[in-house]
């Protein structure tokens, strides 16, 4: 059995991205809530897949449903029915995979690689890497997650700490190690 492995970029920056590997008789739909959990969104909201090119152009539609306030050329696949073996037509097939129709997330999905054995520890599909901290689907995950409270403590830059100096109101640099000035101490020698 055939495992397609592909590459889910953010649009905003690509060196946010995520690697899904799932079975080719898999569908959209399994592709979709692997995205989803993979950066951390929930699944309440409106998505579809666009079939693509090697320029990112928008063609063919396979949709979570056919919304009845959405605008078609023509009917779009239901991600449900359409399994993800029959939309490969060639080795770096892309797909643009839009959702939340009122905030338009969107990803660039690539085809990066095929593979005709199936791990035995892995349950398809699944995140098999993850490169950059996801964007917050409803806020500031990234300015309050407990990863940049480490980064913090790690790099914990108080200016009074050893080492560091600072300047008196006459523009005087005095050592924090040394409050006094020195003039005071006995040295031993």
């Amino acid at each position: 059995m055939a495992i397609l492995r592909f590459r889910i970029y953010w649009e905003d920056d690509d060196s946010i991205y995520r690697d899904v590997a799932i079975r080719h008789t898999q569908s959209f739909f399994d592709l979709h809530s692997s995205i989803l959990k993979a950066f951390e969104f929930d699944n309440k909201h409106k998505a579809t897949f666009y079939r693509s090119n090697d320029n990112w152009l928008r063609g063919r539609e396979i949709s979570l449903e056919k919304y009845t306030d959405h605008t078609y050329k023509v009917d779009p696949l239901i991600m449900a029915e359409v399994a993800m073996g029959s939309e490969i037509k060639d080795p770096n097939q892309k797909f643009i995979y839009v959702y939340d129709f009122n905030k338009f997330w969107t990803f660039k999905v690539e085809l990066i690689q095929v593979e005709k054995e199936e791990n035995k520890k892995l349950t398809y599909p699944a995140c098999i890497r993850t490169e950059g901290i996801a964007p917050s689907q409803y806020g500031t995950k990234g300015l309050v997650d407990s990863r940049l409270a480490e980064v913090e403590e790690k790099y914990d830059l108080n200016p009074m700490m050893e080492g560091f100096s600072e300047e008196d109101e006459e523009g005087n640099v005095t050592s924090s190690g040394d409050e006094d000035g020195g003039a005071d101490t006995e040295e031993e020698f």
